[in-house]
């Protein structure tokens, strides 16, 4: 029991994980496992030691709730950052295909004017020479016999 190591050392009581340690009187107590912090009747916080004796359980308790803090909030702030970039790479992505989507539609545009163009020229020179036929082109081709 941890009452046997009462009016003895913080360390020696403390080597038994159930027990608490209370500078107040020196007392060596059983963990009120029933509750989570131990009631202040029993033993006051800033006075009450359990696990090490260099550390009282109220900044043990600060420390503890600090950390979790600490870890909960980079936790929210990196699935918030993860989903911001997802949700940014995504639109860049969307608009990246867009811009080439125009780009290759621009170049097909051109393709198709050019192509008009070269098919222009070469009619006007068939119809220099005689080897289109038209209704409107009186002349026609010369043949020899």
């Amino acid at each position: 029991a941890c009452s046997a190591f009462s009016q003895k050392s913080c360390e020696e009581c403390l080597k038994n994980v159930s027990c608490l340690w209370c500078y107040t009187n020196n007392t060596c107590i059983d963990y009120p496992v029933r509750s989570i912090l131990p009631p202040s009747a029993l033993c006051s916080l800033s006075n009450a030691r359990w696990g090490v004796c260099w550390i009282n359980f109220e900044a043990l308790i600060i420390a503890m709730a600090v950390v979790a803090g600490l870890i909960l909030v980079s936790i929210t702030v990196c699935c918030c950052y993860c989903c911001y970039c997802r949700r940014h790479s995504r639109s860049r992505l969307d608009e990246e295909e867009e811009q080439l989507a125009r780009k290759r539609e621009e170049r097909r545009l051109q393709s198709l004017q050019r192509k008009h163009e070269r098919k222009l020229k070469h009619d006007e020179i068939r119809k220099k020479y005689g080897l289109l036929q038209d209704s409107d082109n009186p002349y026609s081709r010369f043949e020899n016999e």
